[in-house]
């Protein structure tokens, strides 16, 4: 008999390298495989299962709302979307929210908007307006949005790509105002860089970028797909230094572990430049996707997840970075956002993450040399130790048998 991943290798476009393992059932934060194997799920599917796997009351929403009402496009109102909006704008300190599906679906939306507001408000000259983003960056994958990469493999095949975008250092606050100019829309950035490896700036990146962005008129668009939603120990990250962006791109967690939902929220100002035409989403808004937002954002903050992040991240940090290991060049990350950096001339992430896999403990590896470490926010602190006790002996095997070679 074909194995499911002997189907989805003759099948399945080969634009992921999944760890060897076929799930089929999860729960909080636990998953199993069709052999009836257990695992502690530190992945949560890029910050998207924040809520843990198949989270009660969100599956509750799902069955009364799927028996009731899914999709009606936005030709109509629903019942689910207003209040769903209003709950993500008050939470957020935003006006107005534009919903979408996937990450990348918002991405483009917020690009769409800063280029329009551009012209609308700001008056620069038609089609001449530019977005500036970071070395390192990481929106999504379509045409657009890979154009602002500075990632080869990214781009490599391609092109050719869509101009207006420039990219600055990532961190460097005296690049990017040096780097503006009267064309300049929006600067986009992630408040901690997830698929670049869990990378952080300075202390006081944000607050700088914000002064410089309102004394050129420029909008600041953060992308907390990944860092929004509880995942660093605050709402948002951008929390962190106190930043309230005039645009902010959500989705993965939003959406449950469930769906994908999404949303831009922006200052009324921009998101004014939207006309009835211009922008849209068959999906995007729909009545479950909004019943299933608006359950997520309370569980969030009525089950303080936050605060929980920070408790049991503050301890994974602690904990990680007491190990002694030569493999561990650098660990980093805030919340339940972190990353271990494995030197590679002594070993492969994607070698660990096999041999953790091995121990019932699911990760994945970033770009070869990262670990990443992302679990549910719902984690205990028996759980996190449990975690650390499989890393350390992972890593300790490893050592030994590259010291027998």
């Amino acid at each position: 008999m074909t194995s499911r991943i002997e189907l989805e290798e003759q099948y399945c476009a080969h634009n992921y390298h999944p760890l060897p393992v076929v799930l089929n059932r999860g729960e909080g934060v636990y998953v199993w495989d069709d052999e009836g194997n257990k695992y502690l799920d530190m992945m949560s599917a890029y910050s998207a299962v924040s809520h843990g796997h198949c989270n009660p009351r969100l599956v509750k929403i799902v069955r009364e709302q799927a028996g009731r009402l899914n999709i009606v496009s936005r030709a109509f109102h629903s019942d689910k979307l207003g209040p769903f909006l209003k709950r993500a704008c008050e939470l957020t300190g935003q006006d107005m929210a534009l919903p979408m599906n996937t990450g990348s679906e918002a991405v483009e939306t917020a690009l769409k908007a800063a280029r329009k507001w551009a012209y609308q408000v700001k008056g620069v000259a038609p089609d001449q307006a530019e977005i500036i983003a970071c070395s390192g960056n990481f929106h999504g994958r379509t045409i657009a949005i890979v154009a602002m990469s500075d990632e080869q493999q990214y781009q490599d095949g391609f092109g050719p790509f869509p101009g207006g975008f420039r990219i600055v250092e990532y961190g460097d606050a005296q690049a990017l105002d040096d780097l503006i100019t009267e064309n300049t829309a929006a600067f986009l950035v992630e408040p901690i860089q997830g698929e670049g490896g869990i990378v952080m700036p300075p202390q006081g990146y944000l607050r700088a970028c914000q002064e410089i962005c309102r004394k050129h008129n420029v909008l600041l668009i953060a992308d907390e797909i990944q860092t929004g939603l509880g995942r660093t120990g605050r709402l948002l990250a951008c929390q962190h230094e106190n930043v309230v962006p005039d645009g902010l791109i959500l989705g993965k967690a939003l959406g449950g572990g469930i769906m994908p939902v999404s949303m831009f929220l922006a200052k009324r100002e921009v998101m004014s430049v939207f006309a009835p035409g211009d922008h849209g989403s068959t999906f995007g808004g729909n009545p479950l996707a909004a019943a299933i937002g608006l359950e997520a954002l309370n569980i969030l903050v009525e089950e303080e997840l936050a605060a929980t992040s920070a408790e049991m991240g503050e301890r994974l940090l602690r904990q990680l970075r007491a190990l002694d290991s030569p493999l561990i060049r650098d660990v980093r990350g805030r919340g339940l956002f972190v990353g271990i950096e494995i030197d590679p001339a002594l070993g492969s992430a994607r070698e660990i993450c096999e041999s953790l896999m091995s121990r019932g403990l699911l990760s994945k590896e970033t770009h070869e040399t990262v670990v990443r470490l992302a679990p549910p926010l719902i984690i205990t602190r028996e759980q996190i130790d449990w975690a650390v006790e499989q890393i350390a002996t992972v890593l300790t095997e490893m050592d030994r048998l590259r010291m027998a070679s």
